[in-house]
């Protein structure tokens, strides 16, 4: 609890870490949202990564899950190809994605010139940065699809047999039974993934062209917590940046306070009990 109520504390004042702590009441909360224009960039570039990124890798790992879901020969293989993704982490893959879309070398842009389509400049036009971080978080949705994986083939069988004699094809089959019964798995999935797409740092401190000014091109990857973390670490306002990540937990808490709410009229449980 300390660190917590030490941060809360100062958010209302000026802590430069080392030497300073001054309280200066609601002035870090009224810089930020009436005269940081960053801190609007930041907000708005991590609220686009997540309403494109959490449903985009939610439907791409259940839609994974089920194509590896069938009983085929050698599933096996094709399930650890696809989990492989997800184990690999940190700066070593943002490097070999920034390779991969380069815009005139890159193997992204070349596959696509092969069709006649020309590749956008990726990590150097502002309007195709975030895109491209998406477009990155998406080839490691193995993770999610393990836990889709193991949910469906929780699902009994004999639901679908009964499903299939009462003449439901497979798209009714998948939406009527297979849906409600990985609804659980569904709800967590979406609740972590709200939360952590609100985290993202790494992408923009790392993938910046410009690497003495994080977030760069044109501020275009500057995401709240890269925002949060130079002001806190760079020019040492700590008390700002912990007003800031307390606006990130408020946003936080509501967002899943909201998707508590609205679970129990679409999360269904085994036994049919309203946790």
């Amino acid at each position: 609890m300390f660190p917590l109520l030490f941060s809360l504390y100062a958010s209302f004042t000026n802590y430069d870490i080392t030497s300073r702590m001054e309280w200066v009441g609601l002035r870090n909360y009224d810089t930020m949202f009436n005269h940081d224009a960053l801190f609007w960039t930041s907000l708005k570039n991590t609220l686009f990564y997540v309403a494109f990124n959490v449903p985009l890798t939610t439907l791409g790992s259940l839609l994974l899950a089920v194509a590896l879901n069938q009983k085929i020969p050698g599933m096996r293989y094709f399930r650890t190809i696809f989990y492989l993704p997800s184990v690999l982490s940190g700066v070593a893959v943002y490097i070999l994605w920034m390779m991969l879309l380069n815009p005139t070398s890159g193997l992204v842009n070349v596959a696509l010139g092969w069709i006649g389509i020309e590749g956008p400049a990726w990590m150097v036009d502002p309007a195709w940065t975030k895109p491209a971080v998406i477009l990155m978080k998406l080839w490691a949705v193995g993770g999610g699809m393990l836990l889709y994986l193991a949910s469906l083939q929780g699902v009994p069988e004999q639901l679908y047999e009964a499903a299939e004699i009462d003449g439901a094809g497979a798209i009714r089959r998948f939406w009527h039974i297979t849906v409600p019964m990985i609804t659980p798995v569904l709800f967590f999935e979406l609740v972590t993934h709200f939360i952590s797409g609100f985290q993202i740092f790494q992408e923009g401190y790392v993938m910046a062209q410009d690497q003495n000014s994080p977030g760069s091109p044109m501020n275009s990857l500057l995401f709240y917590n890269l925002h949060m973390f130079l002001k806190a670490f760079r020019v040492y306002e700590m008390g700002y940046a912990s007003a800031m990540a307390w606006f990130l937990f408020l946003i936080v808490m509501v967002l899943t306070a909201i998707n508590m709410l609205v679970s129990k009229f679409w999360v269904h449980y085994e036994g049919g009990d309203n946790r």
